[in-house]
């Protein structure tokens, strides 16, 4: 694929997964084991309060395709086949999910050096269609997002946001819910090696006047130990720890605590990756 501006979803991601990934309150176990032909297999085992859930992924890659099948639980089966470069700069995603024949979707994705487009498609009885385009450069982005379902004939959601991106940081900012919330977020890293960085959002909701307004920071105490924490201005306050145990295999510690309700006991979460 040609560099570029990236797709839509690309905007603001830098941010949001320092403030959002790996903040989980579930305990969970996953194994994971590749073969030199390219087939790779995952285990995973999730409890959620009294709830046990498990699935086991195997993918499969070959020149510019990539196949990941999923079974989990509940005898739920998600296959996802890509293919890369039928046209050039293309990447062709289908998406599979058994016995739930209506979440079934094809997406297109095109690349090019200064616009990214994609349009995605459910295929069942009443399709609907999503439609992104990005312009700009790795440096500066504008992308629009759209979707519309065709039964119905209104628009499911309309948003818009611009990201500019440099290797020190990254700003966003984008309107969504149909133009009811303006979120605006900030990314610096502290350290030209990327030890350490601090990011801040903070969104408006223009049908409740609510703001909210979030600060948190990523620093590696060293090669094997990173810790992220975040503190919102609702009082919730959260916290990870990742800890490389062993090569390729990670154990994540996350806790999040009420500051507003000291009666509450803190949620934690568990999460142990092994991959040999």
């Amino acid at each position: 694929m040609t560099s570029g501006p990236g797709l839509f979803s690309d905007i603001g991601k830098r941010a949001k997964d320092l403030l959002t990934k790996d903040y989980l309150s579930d305990q969970k176990f996953s194994i994971s084991s590749c073969s030199d032909s390219g087939v790779g297999l995952t285990s995973t085992a999730v409890k959620k309060g009294g709830l046990s859930t498990g699935e086991v992924a195997v993918s499969y890659s070959y020149k510019n395709t990539m196949v990941e099948s999923k079974v989990d639980t509940e005898s739920n089966i998600f296959t996802t086949i890509t293919v890369a470069d039928i046209v050039p700069s293309t990447k062709v995603i289908t998406s599979i999910k058994l016995p739930d024949l209506s979440s079934h979707k094809l997406e297109v994705q095109y690349f090019h050096h200064h616009a990214t487009v994609t349009s995605a498609v459910t295929l069942n009885k009443n399709p609907i269609v999503d439609l992104t385009a990005t312009l700009g450069t790795p440096a500066i982005a504008f992308g629009v997002e759209a979707g519309y379902d065709t039964t119905s004939g209104n628009f499911t959601k309309y948003t818009a946001g611009v990201n500019v991106s440099k290797p020190e940081s990254c700003a966003s900012i984008v309107l969504g819910d149909k133009g009811d919330t303006i979120k605006a977020t900030y990314l610096h890293h502290l350290d030209q090696l990327k030890k350490s960085a601090a990011v801040a959002e903070i969104s408006r909701r223009f049908s409740t006047n609510e703001n909210t307004f979030t600060v948190g920071g990523l620093y590696a105490v060293d090669d094997l130990t990173v810790v992220k924490a975040k503190l919102s201005n609702h009082g919730k306050l959260g916290a990870v720890l990742h800890h490389q145990v062993i090569p390729k295999s990670m154990v994540t510690i996350s806790s999040e605590f009420d500051t507003l309700a000291l009666d509450k006991c803190p949620r934690f979460g568990l999460t142990l990756a092994l991959k040999p």
